[in-house]
């Protein structure tokens, strides 16, 4: 399944904001826009993503955001980094040698977008490329969002539950 239009409408300029970012020459600041579709609420949360502790604290804060604002989604703009196709079937391998992808020679700059909504959960993971003639500026092409139900993990499931039970958004 595709992920709705009327969901793009809301996260599009988010997206082309994070490129500009990138072809300025500036990183991405992990960060949350926990919002509402029927009452274009945005409330933009940081995460800090320095250690267990600290990833917690961000993933409570933007719970209690979305409580607050009764947010029909989150949406996730984060750089990280991903391992090339080609070395997919050797990550035990290279955490066992390198300790992290931060240490691996071949690793990808991601921009990596994670929208959940109460009709599901959508991810995009854009290759982070250098935008010539500058050593600075870098760029992404348009993200291509896939349905990503049954994420686990702290940022995961974090719209409170509606009236009926349902988590996640009105919007389809």
């Amino acid at each position: 399944m595709q992920i709705p239009p009327a969901y793009l409408r809301h996260i599009e300029p988010i997206v082309a904001k994070a490129k500009g970012f990138l072809e300025n020459g500036e990183a991405l600041t992990p960060i949350a826009f926990v919002g509402s579709f029927s009452n274009n609420t945005v409330i933009p949360v940081i995460l800090d993503s320095s250690n267990d502790q600290t990833k917690d604290r961000s993933a409570t804060m933007i719970a209690a955001a979305a409580a607050q604002a009764e947010a029909d989604y989150v949406f996730t703009v984060i750089e990280a980094w991903a391992l090339p196709k080609k070395y997919l079937n050797r990550v035990e391998e290279i955490y066992e040698k390198y300790g992290s992808l931060a240490n691996f020679p071949h690793r990808l700059d991601v921009a990596s977008f994670t929208l959940e909504t109460r009709h599901g959960t959508w991810m995009a993971q854009c290759t982070i490329l250098p935008k010539p003639p500058s050593k600075k500026r870098r760029t992404i092409l348009p993200p291509q969002f896939v349905r990503g139900d049954g994420a686990q993990g702290r940022f995961a499931n974090l719209l409170p539950a509606k009236d009926d039970g349902a988590r996640g958004s009105t919007l389809q």
